[in-house]
């Protein structure tokens, strides 16, 4: 399957513009003959809110989010599969830091960020759902958003899930110097994501100074092996990036003729992690 990373100048507030440049975004993946788009995180709304009631005049429910109906519509049209951000009213009254996937029959699977980051904390409800692992026609594909991958517990839990790919819509606000190899520890962290669970791992960042927070514009794809097929771009433009993945590769967990990244695990010896 070819995946793409759709990496796009975002405005908050602006949801007619972001929603035109992830349609643009989406036709430009379809001509590279993409199965999977990703886009970033919060991809309708923005991210840097004034306050919750910005946000909230900004979200939408799944039922009637014009984002969803919108990727359902491009699904359907060029034949793939959308994995995206939003920001959602849940039914609850409450807002989310929301992504779903997204093809022609509809909304395949919903999830709410789990590790709010920073200020989310004061507009967002964390979620409290495992990342979804959906069987698509070439593999299985989990969804995660941005913070959510640097907690290894999570991604080993979706591995542990059968996720073949992990697509991750992202904002990874610029926080530190690169390392010594010229990539920003984000990037570095989502290729080890991938290299110690053997997985792909498909990140959409973002770019567009927004309010004043500038961003790591690190969108990549990575390999099982914690290789960079695609990426990072590390610059500020929009683009799509896309590599061919054969997602069957995920399914052989062994490092050596003695060892299996999953079957290795001592689950006796971590219990203090679920404490």
């Amino acid at each position: 399957m070819i995946v793409a990373v759709a990496q796009l100048a975002i405005a908050v507030g602006e949801v007619d513009a972001n929603q035109k440049a992830a349609a643009d975004a989406i036709a430009v993946a379809a001509g590279l003959g993409a199965g999977l788009v990703v886009l970033p995180e919060l991809s309708d709304s923005g991210y840097v809110f004034s306050s919750a009631a910005e946000a909230r005049a900004l979200a939408s429910a799944v039922p009637h989010s014009a984002t969803l109906s919108q990727w359902r519509a491009l699904a359907g049209e060029y034949g793939l599969v959308i994995a995206g951000g939003f920001c959602e009213l849940g039914d609850d009254g409450l807002l989310y830091n929301s992504a779903a996937m997204v093809d022609a029959s509809g909304v395949r699977a919903r999830y709410r960020k789990a590790h709010l980051w920073d200020a989310e904390k004061a507009v967002f409800t964390a979620g409290n759902g495992p990342p979804p692992v959906v069987q698509l026609e070439y593999g299985r594909v989990a969804l995660m958003i941005c913070y959510d991958l640097e907690f290894p517990e999570w991604v080993r839990l979706a591995a542990l899930d059968g996720a073949d790919l992990i697509a991750a819509p992202v904002n990874w606000p610029v926080l530190d110097a690169a390392a010594a190899d010229g990539h920003p520890p984000e990037v570095i962290k989502a290729r080890a994501d991938a290299a110690v669970n053997a997985v792909f791992v498909a990140v959409a960042d973002r770019c567009g100074a927004e309010r004043g927070v500038s961003w790591v514009s690190g969108s990549l794809i990575a390999s099982p092996s914690g290789a960079t097929l695609a990426g990072p771009v590390l610059a500020d433009r929009p683009t799509v990036l896309a590599a061919d993945c054969d997602l069957a590769l995920a399914r052989d967990k062994r490092v050596s003729e003695h060892n299996d990244l999953l079957a290795d695990r001592r689950p006796e010896l971590y219990q203090r992690l679920t404490s």
